[in-house]
């Protein structure tokens, strides 16, 4: 080779180098149903989810975020849009974005906006067909799986569907079948498949996949049953409700009662609440196996430098604290989430504890892949704060539950509950410095830090209360 190939065979390799730094991030969008942050990463050594983990060793993983509303539709609604729920808008698992706030771009809808190709795939909205112009084809669900494998458990499952009502089959099931026996195996299987495809796009891509488990019923492949020992597994010390908690802030965990052998109210058994938390552990690390595959084909496709990586839980779940089982309270259980953010050219391994609120992610994705954000969104993005643990940062994260409103500060989490009409009926204050499980309401034995914690509540939601 001549010096003048050289030189020139260099320089076609800087422009291609070049050119290759510049290229938009694609965004990998993982969503986890009812995923609360019981993970290795987050300190939880008896969860084993080594690929959630590896994800948080090389990003940055968020210990203190926050939903906006601890039901499956509304959370999503209020993530995908940006904007805060009210008592009118974002309320039920049933929530469709676009009803609740026409006109209003969301995320997807952003990014496609801006040249990405976007795909759906699982459960982004809580509804395939919400925001539909927003996706670049149509959303893509799983269709014709079974949700039981066991034979008795699948009959039992479509005789009470035949009953009316939600009548379901078990609450738990551990079955001897690959991953794609579930309905989590094929939305891994078909996300790795497009990753291959949308890496062959010239646009870059936006790809969102929802997982659907640790969501009732749990139901996982048995060998992940199998990382646990039943035996071991231990209620937890709070199966109580809290002193002197209002009753509106504890419910009769109604989304349980719908599975057989499950008693329609009242507690559980000892070892039934075993098993709902057996489950729940076999489900995390089931849907912790799928993510892996999608990563794992992002590292061969060789796209994971150029490729934000998002993920996050819709909301938390309880595992029978305060005698609460599934999500829908005010409580920390309910609304923490896990949050993990990997982006290209910030360093990972990063942990922060800021107070961080699931809204806080549109205008996030939209900073790191150097997209303009509407001016509609009510969060902040968290590029610098993922970039510097001293950035100015918002010292509250606010959510709602029906007529709950709740705001979680560095040291307390405070909720009121309101009639139709605005009108105080009850609050609950606990302070997390000597109670951080929540266990005693001093409301009352501290009244005015109640008043100044309710102040600071309606001026976060945007409200005017006297």
């Amino acid at each position: 080779m001549t010096k003048y190939q050289l030189i020139f065979c260099l320089i076609v390799l800087l422009a291609s180098e070049q050119s290759k730094a510049a290229d938009p991030p694609n965004v990998l969008f993982i969503a986890v149903d009812d995923l609360r942050p019981e993970l290795a990463c987050y300190g939880k050594q008896h969860i084993h989810s080594p690929n959630i983990d590896r994800l948080a060793a090389s990003g940055v993983l968020f210990e203190r975020a926050y939903c906006m509303v601890p039901t499956c539709g509304a959370s999503r609604a209020s993530l995908m849009t940006g904007i805060r729920p009210t008592r009118n808008r974002f309320v039920s698992y049933q929530t469709v974005a676009q009803k609740d706030a026409p006109g209003i771009t969301t995320m997807n809808t952003q990014f496609k906006k801006n040249g990405y190709f976007t795909a759906s795939l699982g459960k982004v909205f809580h509804h395939a067909s919400d925001s539909a112009e927003g996706w670049s084809e149509p959303a893509w669900r799983t269709k014709g799986v079974q949700w039981y494998q066991r034979p008795e458990n699948h009959e039992l499952h479509t005789r009470r569907q035949k009953e009316g009502g939600r009548s379901r089959g078990p609450a738990w099931e551990s079955a001897d079948v690959s991953d794609d026996a579930y309905a989590d195996g094929l939305i891994a299987k078909r996300a790795v498949a497009d990753l291959q495809r949308l890496n062959d796009r010239q646009e870059p891509f936006f790809l969102a996949v929802g997982f659907l488990k640790p969501h009732l019923p749990f139901i996982a492949p048995k060998k992940y049953w199998d990382l646990y020992d039943h035996e071991k597994i231990q209620l937890p010390d709070n199966y109580h409700a809290p002193k002197n908690a209002p009753k509106q802030s504890i419910h009769s965990s109604g989304e349980m009662r719908a599975y057989a052998a499950i008693p329609a109210k009242g507690p559980v058994s000892e070892e039934t609440a075993r098993n709902l938390i057996h489950g729940y552990y076999a489900c995390v690390s089931y849907a912790d196996a799928q993510i892996g595959k999608i990563l794992d084909e992002l590292d061969r496709l060789e796209i994971s430098d150029n490729t934000i990586v998002v993920l996050w839980g819709d909301h938390g779940w309880n595992l029978g604290e305060h005698t609460l089982w599934c999500k829908h309270s005010c409580y920390e259980t309910s609304m923490q989430i896990p949050l993990i953010v990997r982006a290209p050219g910030i360093i990972g391994a990063q942990r922060r504890t800021h107070l961080v609120e699931t809204i806080d992610l549109y205008p996030s994705l939209c900073e790191l892949a150097g997209l303009p954000s509407p001016m509609h969104l009510e969060g902040r993005s968290l590029a610098e704060l993922m970039k510097s643990p001293t950035a100015d940062w918002k010292d509250a994260a606010v959510g709602r539950f029906k007529d709950g409103d709740t705001i979680r500060t560095e040291s307390f989490r405070f909720t009121e509950y309101t009639d139709k009409k605005g009108k105080l009926v009850s609050r609950m204050l606990y302070a997390h410095s000597d109670d951080p499980n929540e266990n005693v309401n001093i409301s009352e034995s501290r009244k005015t830090l109640a008043l100044k914690l309710t102040s600071e509540l309606h001026e976060e939601m945007g409200r005017d209360k006297k």
